[in-house]
């Protein structure tokens, strides 16, 4: 099959499950209590005339289908709506954290990706030495370690001991980080990336790195691998060009997984390093029952997975000529 037809069938098929997952998204959502109320439950003086007055302009009175085909009909056309709290666009408060995530996620994703493939080919080359267990050990702990907690002791040791590195915020001039004298906004924007950025490698770089050790302790046991060798071909050719790339296939998904839903944050790193991310703001909306934002993220964070994991599947095609498109 065609790449261009393939991807075009793909794409139709996706116009079902986005309908679906927000048919779902939506009525569970009402499931969860009466926003206005919830909204209004620590402000005494308002009355019950002013909550169905809010019921009212938000259309939240209106049966759920009928709320779900209005909501549907401005998704179309690219609104999200209003959200609950503020009154502000939808569209304004995704746009206006869609950068601070985007740049958080995709310098940790990447990053972490990069480190991932020297450690876990040579890992798995130097199988059972110190250096393999040494590599094991450290992705055992990353694996097991509470996010939270690595993030607020990086805080203590870097911003509260040391005082090297801010510990809350993406930017800010207040906390411009001098280097040689010299105040310049992006090395702030680095300044304040370092701390959470960290956090997020470390977590990732565990799953990574034992993703493709495995693998590629499968690979270098495997017929043409002993040929290869034995027909003189160099080391590095042979880990390099052969094995990695048949191992790196369930790395490739995963990170196609993780970029697919880092529009969603990372809202325990966010929430630690108070990071003006989606992932922290959605949370915040989930607690608070702000429909429209909710809806507004999920349906954001749908279309990122389905088009990651057709990202992925000609990612497979382009790096095995064997996988056939279909």
């Amino acid at each position: 099959m065609g790449l261009a037809k393939y991807v075009v069938r793909r794409a139709i098929y996706m116009i079902p499950l986005v309908i679906g997952i927000s048919i779902v998204s939506f009525f569970v959502m009402y499931a969860a209590g009466d926003p206005i109320q919830i909204a209004t439950m620590g402000n005494p003086s308002i009355t019950e005339a002013q909550r169905q007055f809010l019921r009212n302009y938000y259309g939240l009175n209106d049966p759920i289908p009928v709320q779900y085909l209005r909501w549907l009909d401005h998704f179309i056309h690219g609104d999200f709506g209003m959200s609950l709290y503020g009154g502000k666009p939808v569209n304004q408060i995704i746009g206006s954290l869609f950068w601070e995530t985007s740049k958080l996620q995709l310098f940790s994703i990447i990053l972490a990706f990069i480190i991932a493939i020297p450690a876990g080919v040579y890992s798995a080359v130097k199988q059972r030495s110190a250096i393999d267990y040494s590599v094991t050990s450290v992705s055992i702990f990353g694996i097991s370690m509470p996010v939270f907690w690595f993030g607020i002791v990086l805080i203590l040791i870097f911003s509260y001991h040391l005082g090297l590195l801010p510990s809350a915020g993406a930017h800010g001039a207040p906390s411009l980080w001098p280097v040689f004298g010299i105040r310049d906004p992006f090395l702030d924007e680095l300044a304040h990336l370092i701390l959470p950025a960290t956090v997020l490698i470390f977590a990732s770089l565990a799953w990574y790195v034992r993703l493709l050790r495995a693998g590629m302790l499968e690979v270098l046991r495997q017929d043409y691998i002993m040929a290869a060798r034995a027909s003189g071909i160099s080391e590095r050719k042979i880990l390099y060009k052969y094995a990695l790339k048949n191992a790196i296939t369930p790395l490739i998904t995963l990170l196609g997984l993780e970029i697919g839903l880092m529009i969603g944050g990372a809202p325990v790193t966010e929430f630690v390093f108070s990071w003006p991310g989606l992932g922290r703001a959605y949370v915040t909306a989930v607690s608070k029952l702000d429909f429209p934002l909710i809806m507004g993220i999920t349906m954001i964070i749908t279309i990122m997975v389905l088009v990651a994991n057709l990202i992925t599947d000609l990612a497979y095609a382009w790096i095995d000529p064997k996988v056939r498109l279909e």
